[in-house]
């Protein structure tokens, strides 16, 4: 997703997040919490009246609910690329999904991972004095440049591919941690070992320093794997796919549960600001439910970039709150900014003449980075911006601006909607809007305008025919039992 507001109003949200002050009691804990390809209403708090998930529904009591939060893309690597760099991954030319066809459709294969010019979470809070680690799935690329240990995160443990059955042993697995293979787990089922090695750095940080937690599940992905035990649970679910599903959520959320937890244990929470969403929608493939939302992952359609998006930090952000304003995922890096008083790092320049042409003009229409503060907004302290998002994938573009969001596809008329009143996307209003039509237009190709010549690679052809497929078979339903 990239986004932007007007470059002015950008550039004065963005000092004041550089210059905001730090917590009386100092630089806070970060708790970045990512589940993959969850559905929207798969949490009790969004909706769903079949899965149980006590401790995400605290977590997001205990804070503020996002009701329209978004993602940089409708599938995980484009996504994380730019959670974890603030920046509209698009940019610097992180388009597609980074899976097995990608080196095949690449314009530049040496570089199929994340840019070694982009910084991430982990090396402007590194910078800030936070110890880093990263619990669970990388898929931002393979090889030395592109490890998470070079990328800003002093502990790794978990795989550098998008996915991974949940059974691991010695002799089957691809898991390591800080570059070294793994033969030895603490806990037989994936995500409640990538809970041990979570509580392990948090543990083994050094008294009164801050630490950043990317705790990146790769639940409730495919494989659709769960314990005997937690299949027992939703024994009353007819639909074995989603039983299975629902299983998998079961597990993420008691494991969410453990890490909550042990900060209320150490007297920790106050001081942590924990975030948690999903990395796109929920996918066609493991049985998840978008609640009142089209689409799936790999559509623009709401439901493949509008998550689960819960902000909590106690005594700082206010207790039962929803907040119904649109909110990115691009917003995660100057809210972790501001709220560890730190600044960002300064922008490094694309090497090619094209890119760098465009590089200029994105920042001067743009800023250095696409997100806001989220602070003074969830805090009561500031109206929340209008915002512009934008997103581009396999064949589809679109533009979220105000109340207004066009969709362009490569196998139909635009469409135009206003998801705030009408997330189920069911009522287009091109034909009777062509002003707002024509502005969207206007502002999808003055952002396309500014994006590298190229992406870095794309995606194989059946990606886009999957999307334009998908695009329709999946309208809002009741969830599935």
């Amino acid at each position: 997703m990239g986004h932007s507001i007007d470059s002015m109003k950008l550039r004065s949200i963005l000092l004041v997040t550089l210059l905001a002050a730090l917590p009386a009691f100092g630089q806070p804990n970060i708790l970045f919490i990512l589940a993959d390809d969850m559905g929207y209403g798969d949490t009790g708090v969004t909706g769903s009246q079949t899965i149980r998930t006590p401790n995400l529904d605290s977590l997001a009591r205990s804070g503020v609910l996002c009701t329209q939060g978004y993602v940089p893309s409708a599938v995980c690597s484009p996504s994380r690329a730019g959670l974890l760099t603030g920046r509209d991954p698009r940019r610097f030319g992180y388009e597609g999904n980074l899976n097995q066809s990608a080196a095949n459709y690449a314009t530049r294969p040496e570089l199929l991972g994340l840019p070694p010019g982009e910084h991430t979470l982990g090396d402007h809070l590194k910078a800030a004095g936070y110890a880093t680690g990263l619990v669970g799935k990388w898929h931002l690329g393979h090889g030395d440049a592109f490890h998470p240990n070079q990328r800003g995160f002093d502990h790794f443990c978990g795989m550098l591919s998008g996915g991974h059955h949940y059974f691991p042993t010695a002799e089957k697995n691809h898991l390591e941690r800080n570059g070294g293979k793994l033969t030895e787990f603490s806990s037989a089922y994936l995500t409640t070992f990538f809970t041990d090695e979570a509580l392990r750095f948090i543990d083994g940080v050094e008294k009164d320093r801050p630490w950043f937690l990317y705790l990146s599940y790769n639940a409730p992905h495919t494989p659709m794997e769960a314990t005997e035990e937690d299949l027992a649970r939703y024994a009353h679910i007819g639909d074995k796919k989603r039983r299975t599903y629902a299983a998998m959520m079961h597990s993420l959320d008691e494991n969410i549960g453990r890490v909550l937890a042990r900060l209320d244990e150490s007297g920790e929470r106050e001081n942590t600001l924990v975030v948690f969403l999903s990395d796109n929608g929920g996918a066609g493939n493991n049985a998840s439910w978008n609640g009142p939302l089209s689409g799936t992952k790999g559509t623009l359609r709401e439901g493949g970039v509008r998550v689960p998006f819960f902000v909590s930090w106690p005594g700082t952000v206010p207790a039962e709150k929803t907040h119904d304003e649109a909110v990115s995922g691009l917003d995660l890096l100057p809210t972790f900014l501001a709220a560890a008083g730190a600044k960002a790092l300064p922008l490094r320049q694309p090497l090619s003449h094209e890119d760098k042409r465009n590089f200029q003009r994105g920042l001067k229409s743009f800023g250095p980075y696409d997100g806001v503060n989220l602070l003074p907004v969830l805090k009561g302290e500031a109206e929340a911006p209008e915002r512009r998002l934008f997103w581009r994938l396999q064949g589809q573009v679109a533009v979220l601006k105000g109340e207004h969001k066009l969709i362009t596809l490569s196998h139909r008329p635009a469409q135009l909607f206003r998801p705030a009143e009408d997330p189920g996307e069911q009522t287009d209003r091109a034909g009777e809007d062509a002003e707002t039509l024509a502005e969207l237009y206007e502002e999808i190709g003055r952002w396309q305008s500014m994006l590298p010549t190229v992406p870095l690679w794309g995606s194989s052809p059946f990606w886009m025919s999957e999307s334009a497929r998908q695009y329709d078979h999946y309208p809002p339903r009741e969830e599935p039992r």
